[in-house]
């Protein structure tokens, strides 16, 4: 008998706690639409919403939306009432994402932002809005840092910042790697824990989509021990 691996406990997750046709449907659009299959996987899409909706988050900043799958969990999340702005360096990919939206009945609760995010950001800052709940950054990996100074600008006390793909297969051990992701992931964790004002932690992942994990961070406030 062979063992289960990953991509098969994946599976049997997705058929037994994840099945979605709306978001399956965003999936096939973004395959159909040539996108690079580097969507958050089907477990992972449903832990964003089911941690939106722990923390009661309202107001959602997304960082790289490719083709909206992230961004439907996280705009069911937020409720009616919420709102999700979501970053988007390619116009062919957004236009994917405004259609997968508009299927998933979420559209009117997102707002694409289409761009350069670190030429984005500044201008979003500008604007004062309200503070986010949650900050779930996917895009160029070498600009984390940059993207979780800015979303420090964009929150308050007690917001939720989310990192994507920083183990790297564990790449993010090797002290020396020429990988610059890897040490874009490195230069990320020593910001992290320099950073006085964020409390936060790395959580390897396996699964269908091989070895990674994602940074989670919490905003401190004056109570923060």
């Amino acid at each position: 008998m062979t063992t289960p691996g990953w991509a098969d406990v994946d599976r049997y997750l997705v058929e037994t706690l994840v099945a979605d046709p709306d978001s399956d449907a965003a999936l096939a659009a973004n395959k159909a639409a040539g996108l690079p299959p580097i969507d958050v996987s089907p477990p992972q899409g449903k832990f964003l919403h089911l941690l939106a909706r722990t923390v009661g988050a309202r107001r959602v900043l997304e960082i790289g939306t490719l083709g909206g799958y992230s961004t439907i969990w996280l705009a069911r999340a937020v409720g009616p009432k919420g709102r999700v702005v979501t970053l988007e360096f390619a116009a062919e990919h957004a236009d994917v994402a405004r259609a997968n939206l508009e299927r998933a009945g979420v559209g009117d609760r997102v707002e694409i932002r289409v761009g350069a995010a670190l030429d984005s950001l500044p201008v979003l800052a500008e604007e004062d809005p309200d503070p986010f709940d949650l900050v779930f950054i996917d895009a160029d990996k070498v600009n984390n840092s940059n993207y979780v100074l800015w979303a420090l600008r964009l929150t308050r006390p007690g917001s939720v910042i989310i990192v994507d793909n920083v183990v790297r297969g564990g790449a993010i051990a090797e002290e020396h790697s020429e990988d610059p992701n890897a040490q874009a992931s490195r230069e990320l964790v020593e910001l992290l824990s320099a950073e006085p004002s964020l409390d936060a932690t790395v959580v390897q992942t396996v699964g269908g989509k091989g070895w990674d994990g994602f940074a989670y961070a919490v905003v401190n406030g004056d109570s923060a021990e």
